[in-house]
């Protein structure tokens, strides 16, 4: 039996580990800047593939990428697993009970905003295939079906986290448009699998056959499946240790799945995701477990699978500019108008419809992962790839400032973010309230183009009016100033307490100043209520006191505002 070599494994080790570090360091960039993380991961591969890094050096880029041999092959395999886990994780996002809630609307935006994008595609790659890519000797059925099915697909993470950063996750909207994607998701893996079928990758079976089995085991995990595990889960949650038996149940019923729809030739990743939606249909699946499955995938495998893919083609080479704005243009008009009049004839107002099909039309990581496996099958070309990388980027990217404007909504703020190492004072050395009000506004001077009287003045003078002592050791001195144009934040840290007159009596041993520009009215509000949700939680009231630097202060801050 062969295995690797010294050489080979040194490699893959070394490929993996350079890859993991890029991606994080670049997914948290794209993140800070408000775009998805995703992209930051691309493009560590992108810099460590073809287009820069195999360019700049041609044999260290062999050596530790090879496109060939052992390494390449067991690389290709922790990818393939990497992607199965994330499809798991997603399939965990689907809630089917969204789906009947919302009934009459989401139906009908699923619909439409799946049909008329179908149909454009599937007569645009059936009638002028040229104008998509086509490649001669590529079977037409399947590649008119994939492009139609890559032209109405929706990406259900990426939406999820649009919704949740504009704060309209749970509204009727927000709720609307997610049911809406997940009998989206659901209908166009559905489709794939039969593509799949189609082009022989079953191994000998059927495609009749293929089509029956996939139909049937679809049906079975949306039904009795999940209705079996909510049965089963009590019992291994309280016969195992937490949260290693949930854990392993959920991986295994994941790679079984998934190795089944591979066997049938559909696919693991369709098993994997629907091994998800099966597993996140109970409510007896912890919410912590659900964030250990998701941050465990999410932040190891995910980066290692969206980096892998910029290993695979050089960008710079196979990027055709028409190619690509064909796409986009078939791929938005086609999903926004569809998801719009599904909205408008669900009854909702022109403008609530255009949002959800805003809302609908970002294709992310779903688009990308489709692209993966068509250019896997020789479905596509390189070029088509590249186009359909790009796209699944562009809308999910802005399909969230297009509902925001639309809407006129804006994301919800976080102090931590106008807070800075020049703002955060640990510790504060004045004992008494007009001390503290005056050290603090003493470190906003220094970041502001305001002088140290006038910060004081006016925040003495709000204090006069009522207290800002709102208890569990927590204070919020605050004022608005019309010299700014930004909001600052100070942070000090009492170790022995002041009196700010709180509603316990407790002495305040986090105070937070807020100086906020007085023609941003929701400035204040916002940035309030987003200290007194974080100093809720009693592990930060706890631990706060214990750190040392605002880092540490920022790291445990950020903890909370995630869970």
């Amino acid at each position: 039996m062969s295995a690797l070599t010294h050489n080979e494994i040194t490699a893959l080790l070394l490929a993996l580990g350079l890859l993991l570090a890029s991606a994080r360091i670049l997914g948290e960039t794209a993140q800070r800047l408000n775009l998805p993380s995703v992209l930051g991961e691309i493009l560590a591969g992108i810099l460590w593939g073809p287009t820069i890094f195999g360019a700049l050096a041609p044999e260290w880029s062999a050596f530790i990428f090879p496109a060939q041999g052992g390494g390449a092959l067991a690389f290709d395999g922790l990818t393939t697993l990497a992607i199965a886990l994330f499809l798991l994780v997603a399939g965990l996002e689907v809630d089917l009970t969204t789906v009947w809630r919302q009934g009459r609307v989401a139906l009908w935006v699923a619909i439409a905003g799946m049909i008329l994008p179908f149909s454009i595609g599937f007569s645009v790659a059936w009638w002028s295939p040229e104008w998509l890519g086509y490649q001669p000797g590529v079977p037409h059925l399947p590649f008119a079906l994939f492009m139609a099915t890559i032209l109405s697909i929706s990406a259900l993470p990426i939406i999820a986290k649009i919704l949740m950063d504009l704060n309209i996750y749970r509204s009727d909207l927000g709720v609307t448009i997610i049911a809406a994607a997940v009998f989206n998701d659901l209908l166009g893996w559905l489709v794939f699998a039969m593509i799949l079928g189609m082009l022989g990758v079953n191994q000998g079976i059927p495609l009749a056959h293929t089509l029956w089995i996939t139909l049937v085991f679809t049906a079975s995990m949306l039904t009795v499946v999940p209705w079996c595990i909510h049965r089963l889960l009590p019992w291994i949650q309280a016969h195992t240790s937490w949260p290693g038996g949930v854990l392993g149940f959920a991986f295994s019923f994941c790679l079984m799945t998934a190795a089944f729809t591979e066997w049938i030739g559909v696919h693991a990743i369709f098993g994997s995701f629907l091994a998800g939606v099966a597993l996140g249909h109970s409510s007896h699946l912890r919410e912590r477990t659900r964030a250990t499955i998701d941050q465990f995938v999410s932040f190891i495998f995910a980066p290692l699978f969206f980096a892998s893919i910029g290993l695979k083609v050089n960008f710079s080479e196979q990027f055709d500019l028409v190619l690509t704005l064909t796409i986009l243009l078939l791929a938005v008009t086609g999903k926004v108008i569809g998801s719009a009049c599904g909205g408008r004839l669900g009854g909702l107002v022109w403008r609530d419809a255009f949002a959800v099909g805003f809302g609908m039309s970002a294709q992310g990581t779903m688009g990308i992962i489709l692209g993966v496996l068509a250019l896997q099958m020789g479905l596509i070309s390189h070029q088509v790839f590249v186009a359909l990388v790009v796209v699944a980027l562009v809308t999910s990217l802005m399909s969230g400032p297009l509902l925001q404007r639309l809407l006129g909504l804006r994301k919800a703020r976080r102090f931590c973010a106008h807070v800075g190492a020049k703002t955060f004072i640990n510790p504060l050395t004045a004992y008494s309230k007009d001390g503290i009000i005056m050290e603090l506004a003493t470190a906003a001077a220094e970041v502001v183009d305001v002088d140290v009287a006038t910060i004081s003045h006016a925040v003495r003078q709000r204090e006069r009016l009522m207290s800002t002592g709102i208890g569990r050791g927590l204070a919020v001195p605050h004022a608005r100033l019309p010299e700014l144009t930004e909001p600052v934040v100070v942070v000090g840290l009492s170790h022995g307490g002041v009196d700010f007159d709180s509603p316990d009596g407790l002495p305040a041993q986090v105070i937070c100043l807020i100086l906020t520009p007085v023609q941003d009215d929701g400035a204040q509000l916002e940035i309030l209520a987003d200290i007194a949700s974080t100093f809720k939680i009693k592990e930060i009231r706890e631990k706060v006191g214990g750190v040392s630097n605002f880092t540490e202060f920022l790291a445990l801050v950020r903890s909370g505002q995630g869970r």
